[in-house]
């Protein structure tokens, strides 16, 4: 059995909903690349131009921490943004690493390729 406490609850249920809309939203194979932002941040803007080149391998959806529904969020990441996570699991926070967005695409890729 699982149990949550407090805010753990409430991030479950965003992550859970978050997932849930991405896959109802998106009617391709591409992963969810999730941006946990707020305006401004300058390092999501820095970030977002280098995600760029890899647009066409996954879906990108920004989550503003800053408004009310999203206050959970707000809380967890408020001094780390930007934060990705990738098909709702946490990838990567601060500066985009592209070698572990790589790594984690491909390998999202070559499991989509055996179904």
């Amino acid at each position: 059995m699982l149990r949550f406490q407090g805010n753990s609850m409430q991030l479950a249920k965003s992550s859970f909903g978050l997932f849930l809309r991405n896959l109802s939203v998106s009617k391709t194979a591409l992963p969810v690349l999730t941006l946990f932002t707020k305006d401004p941040c300058p390092l999501c803007d820095e970030a977002k131009e280098l995600l760029k080149p890899y647009k066409n391998r996954f879906v990108l959806q920004e989550v503003d921490i800053t408004l009310p529904e999203n206050s959970a969020w707000y809380e967890r990441y408020q001094f780390d943004i930007p934060v990705f996570h990738l098909n709702g699991q946490f990838l990567m926070m601060h500066r985009v690493n592209i070698s572990k967005l790589e790594k984690h695409l491909l390998k999202l890729e070559q499991q989509g390729a055996e179904c």
